[in-house]
């Protein structure tokens, strides 16, 4: 028996991943008897920021990461991949569509017992583990002051935004135009979701502005009043999820080289490339609302709906979600933790997900499959295992653990961070295949042997 608390992208799959191995679990999430300031449900797995999944393709680090947990029979890779949205080269999903898959997978198993209680500590009873901490970002205070207790040091911690999302019927489609960038589409006959109102290629809706447009656009939006952050002044964000307009106030034309760059993208009324662009992803199967991509926010509600409404085919825009901020908390991975997501400290607890020193969907359900792997191999009486450096998931969990500990930031995947090749090809296109390729027959060489 093993124990998870949380029961989010990581702690889902970590439980998935040990009941598949024969080993019975309690997965403990405190939702509904204790809500937290982003979620609107009590459904594990859900999801509070984007609804993208990020790359799909083997040219990018994600969407190897991708491909490596779908070989190793991941249950968040498997719901995604049934609920996805059109989102060009990108995984995004129906978000209430996934989290419903992913609850009712893990409700029905029949060696997974789902406990809604409010974890408060790390447990003193021994029976509790081998034990997978997956709290989240959103830790509550009296486990998050637990666990800084227990790994010797105070937390470190940065704000992180969401977006807001739009009604489908109030965008103006006279304005706006469909298209993926350099035309990278899922759309066509086999693709998955409806047409959304098929106006043209691509799988997103597109708001072209003028120079014009986009100067009084940025004055109003660095004009505009933020909520209040506690300890805002010394609030670290992480640099992967800005808000807007903390993006904006480090230049003028910050936005146009970030979320509104306007390359790759032609408006098929001028023929012309905008000056600036923002674009908006379809954020559920049905089609009727979709997310501002890019625009997280920390502006105050009555703000956002003032100067999004500034934004061509958005003027006269009812808003499902208006974007906000909340604190995410995560431990010093490389003071903290082995490469199996073990603690230095205990071996038989883990840490998994955000709380653990990654950052983004993928990374953390990635997390939590191997901790929830070596969580079970422990309470079988087996040793814990890594995977090559040579593999995606191997790599994250290599640099988590090994990283400089001073400043560190959660991480995303990046080639950057796996092991060099030995002869790696000059071309770019043509090194990203190669890191592909021996990463995938290193996992397929280590699944092989059984481990």
């Amino acid at each position: 028996m093993i124990h998870i608390i949380g029961g989010g992208l990581a702690g889902s799959e970590a439980a998935w991943q040990a009941a598949s191995m024969g080993v019975r679990v309690t997965l403990h999430e405190m939702r509904p008897a204790r809500a937290t300031a982003v979620h609107k449900t009590d459904r594990l797995a859900e999801l509070v920021c984007s609804n993208s999944f990020r790359g799909d393709k083997l040219d990018n680090a994600v969407g190897l990461l991708k491909e490596e947990m779908r070989r190793l029979g991941s249950l968040v890779m498997d719901a995604a991949d049934r609920c996805r949205v059109p989102a060009g080269a990108a995984l995004a999903v129906d978000r209430e569509a996934f989290s419903a898959a992913v609850t009712g997978a893990i409700t029905s198993h029949p060696l997974i017992t789902v406990a809604r209680d409010e974890v408060t500590r790390i447990p003193g009873d021994p029976a509790m583990f081998p034990l997978v901490i997956a709290t989240g970002p959103l830790t509550s205070a009296s486990l998050s002051d637990d666990v800084a207790r227990f790994v010797g040091a105070d937390h470190l911690y940065f704000y992180d935004a969401i977006s807001p999302i739009v009604l489908a019927e109030s965008i103006d489609r006279d304005t706006v135009f469909r298209a993926s960038r350099w035309g990278r589409s899922l759309r066509g006959p086999d693709a998955a979701g409806p047409a959304c109102g098929d106006d043209g290629g691509g799988d997103y809706l597109n708001c072209p502005l003028t120079r014009e447009e986009y100067e009084r656009f940025y004055d109003a939006l660095v004009a505009a009043e933020s909520a209040t952050v506690h300890d805002f002044d010394t609030a670290t964000f992480f640099e992967g999820c800005l808000p807007v307009e903390v993006m904006a106030h480090r230049g003028r034309d910050t936005l146009r080289f970030g979320p509104m760059k306007p390359v790759g993208l032609v408006d098929p009324r001028t023929g012309r490339t905008p000056y600036a662009v923002v674009q908006l992803r379809q954020d559920n199967l049905a089609g009727d609302h979709y997310s501002l991509v890019g625009f997280q926010t920390q502006l105050k509600w009555g703000e956002q709906a003032r100067v999004l409404k500034m934004i061509p085919g958005l003027q006269a825009a009812e808003f499902v979600r208006f974007g906000m901020v909340h604190r995410n908390t995560y431990i010093n991975g490389p003071r903290v933790l082995h490469e199996t997501w073990q603690t230095r400290a205990r071996p038989d607890l883990f840490f998994a997900g955000q709380i653990s020193g990654v950052e983004g969907y993928v990374e953390s359900a990635a997390s939590g499959l191997i901790a929830g792997r070596n969580a079970a191999l422990v309470s079988l009486g087996a040793p814990p295992v890594a995977l090559p450096r040579t593999t995606a998931i191997g790599a994250l969990a290599y640099y988590v653990s090994h990283a400089a500990p001073d400043g560190y930031q959660p991480t995303n995947i990046t080639f950057g961070i796996m092991a060099p090749l030995e002869r790696a090809p000059k071309r770019k296109v043509e090194r990203k295949q190669a890191i592909a390729e021996r990463a995938l027959a290193a996992l397929d060489d280590w699944m092989a042997v059984g481990a």
